[in-house]
């Protein structure tokens, strides 16, 4: 039964779904000794009111009231960090390459468009056989295995590629004899989405990943990359409603009153459609998976993985194809098992449900879901980026903050970050969309982020350069003494007040290339996230307060981190938060930590 003109929801850039609650805009942050609370709204009154002759500022945002950005101005030194972002983010935007990469790492450049173009083909690998054997957690050695038996059909698919791919290579290389790859640079990014898209799923999540990875593509590529959006099309719904019944053991029409009778979005793992559960009435979105999914990932990723098998032989090449691929993989197929998306959404509801009521979930109908069928909560709203309501920038803050638990407390981090996955809930509310990739951080990471962030206050570099070990940027054993001159030029340059109008991006930019040249320094995979999220937030936020900073909002929850953790390690960042290297005590940096802290938690 088709659903005429449905709730809109947002599903990685399509509308999808329904939610309801009452309205609470509290933030309630909890401790050993007692919850802490905050409400993300206007600050109190200020002891001396402004002169009657000032003019009231202008607290818009998107229409109407401004983030919190402006309640938690700081003052003191992370003031003046605080001041500092924001010109040397004035001063990035000047630069056309580090703007476009800004613009990227924001969401900015995602299509909105619920399906691929008319003109892209899918191509998958249809197999006779059963693919029973083929591992359901990436295995290298079964996947090998399996394909090793099965020549055939690795050569089909490889000429298949080629035939896709190989004009694509051939121009590049032609580029490159005649020197022509900076001209070129755009056409052959669009040429390479393209290709991407009809290359099937592995292809075209290996492209998302790549997308936020500005230290291994370049501004451009990553620009058309971000295009994606996992976008393809649809297949036959007789298909998808014969999955349905095989996966959940009844025909779909006993278990939903309603399903649309084509789907309102159609991804590369799968495709939704908006149903009504016949139990309850209660209305859904359901997903299911692709066919021939499993075995055009598994043949992609042998043949892939044979490749960089082969590049190891030369050692003038540096990218490890094998590793980079192993440590993708292993996600990529946690997010082939719908019950495992399902159970992440779970999780991470139940993680924020006391301290942030702000954020909303998508119940997942366990009952009705399996491996390749996902059966959640229907979610209405708009998306976070192109709303105008006046609750927007304390959204954002609650975001913020969202993002700021995940990375510092919980370590369960939401993993696909980007506007499509952010919604307004007509009552207010944040949404976050989509746990089927997630990433757990240790506690190692969560604790060298917040001693980092110490270390940077008081410019203290050969910790940081420790903390980059810690956090997985260099590799252990690396001598660290030779990269110590080069980052304590770019830190203090961008620390300085009023340096960033100083700064020669060109000379910035060579300086962190000769690093990433000279050393094995790169940026892990969780960290990248980490920028995209963060990145995210931020550029919905600027949109309607240019005078955002993101240290603005993080500081004073990592306040209450240092204040409130009893761990024997952020008690030492506290000590060296205030007392520095030195060990003398700094009443300035116990002043800020103390009025970010206010901050956190005053009440309108």
């Amino acid at each position: 039964m088709d659903v005429a003109a449905p709730p809109r929801l947002v599903y990685c850039g399509v509308d999808l779904g329904h939610f309801s609650s009452p309205r609470s805009n509290r933030v309630s942050i909890r401790t050993r000794t007692g919850p802490v609370r905050a409400v993300a709204t206007e600050p109190k009154p200020t002891r001396n009111p402004p002169s009657q002759s000032s003019p009231p500022p202008n607290n818009s945002i998107n229409g109407s009231s401004k983030s919190s950005s402006s309640k938690k101005s700081m003052n003191g030194r992370m003031g003046e960090v605080s001041q500092e972002i924001k010109r040397v983010r004035a001063q990035m935007e000047e630069n056309e390459e580090l703007a476009i990469l800004m613009r990227g790492l924001r969401g900015q450049n995602l299509r909105d468009s619920q399906f691929a173009d008319n003109n892209i083909q899918l191509r998958l690998v249809e197999v006779d056989e059963s693919s029973e054997f083929l591992p359901l957690v990436y295995d290298p050695a079964s996947i090998s295995a399996y394909w090793g038996k099965r020549p055939r059909a690795v050569a089909t698919r490889i000429i298949q590629l080629l035939s896709v791919a190989g004009g694509f290579l051939s121009r590049l290389a032609m580029d490159v004899i005649n020197k022509k790859v900076k001209e070129n640079e755009v056409a052959r990014a669009i040429e390479l989405r393209e290709i991407v898209t009809s290359l099937g799923p592995a292809y075209i999540k290996l492209g998302q990943a790549l997308s936020i990875r500005p230290d291994i593509l370049s501004p451009v590529a990553m620009t058309e990359l971000q295009k994606l959006c996992d976008k393809v099309p649809s297949f036959p719904d007789d298909i998808a409603m014969a999955l349905i019944e095989e996966e959940l053991g009844q025909p779909w029409q006993e278990i939903y009153s309603e399903l649309s009778s084509s789907p309102i979005a159609a991804a590369s793992l799968g495709q939704v459609y908006k149903g009504r559960l016949k139990e309850n009435g209660d209305l859904v979105a359901v997903k299911v998976q692709r066919p021939f999914v499993l075995e055009t990932v598994t043949v992609d990723l042998f043949i892939i993985r044979n490749l960089g098998l082969a590049l190891r032989k030369f050692p003038q090449i540096s990218i490890d194809l094998v590793g980079l691929v192993d440590e993708w993989a292993a996600r990529f197929f946690e997010e082939l098992d719908y019950v495992n998306e399902g159970e992440n959404g779970q999780l991470f509801s139940e993680m924020m449900r006391k301290d942030l009521p702000q954020v909303v979930i998508p119940r997942t109908y366990s009952k009705y879901t399996s491996r390749k069928v996902l059966t959640t909560e229907w979610i209405e709203g708009e998306k976070l980026s192109q709303s105008t309501e006046s609750d927007v920038g304390e959204l954002v803050n609650v975001g913020v903050i969202c993002y700021l638990k995940q990375l510092l407390d919980t370590g369960f981090f939401h993993a696909d970050p980007h506007p499509g996955n952010l919604i307004r809930t007509p009552d207010g509310k944040l949404a976050i969309l989509d746990f089927g990739l997630v990433t757990k951080l240790t506690d190692d990471q969560k604790y060298g982020m917040i001693e980092a962030i110490a270390h940077l206050i008081h410019r203290d570099y050969k910790e940081i350069v420790k903390d980059f070990v810690k956090l997985d940027f260099i590799p252990e054993g690396v001598n660290l003494e030779p990269i110590l001159p080069v980052l304590e030029k770019v830190f203090d340059q961008a620390l300085e007040g009023g340096g960033a109008k100083n700064i020669n991006f060109q000379d910035l930019a060579a300086d962190l290339a000769q690093i990433t040249f000279d050393y094995p320094f790169r940026i892990p995979p969780y960290f990248a996230l980490i920028i995209r999220a963060i990145g995210v937030l931020e550029g919905i936020a600027l949109v309607g307060n240019p005078d955002f900073a993101i240290v603005d909002e993080a500081y004073p929850y990592i306040a209450q981190r240092l204040l409130t953790d009893e761990s024997p390690r952020l008690r030492n960042a506290l000590r060296y938060t205030i007392y520095g290297k030195s060990g003398v005590f700094d009443a300035e940096r116990f002043i800020d930590v103390m009025q970010a802290f206010e901050n956190f938690i005053t009440a309108a």
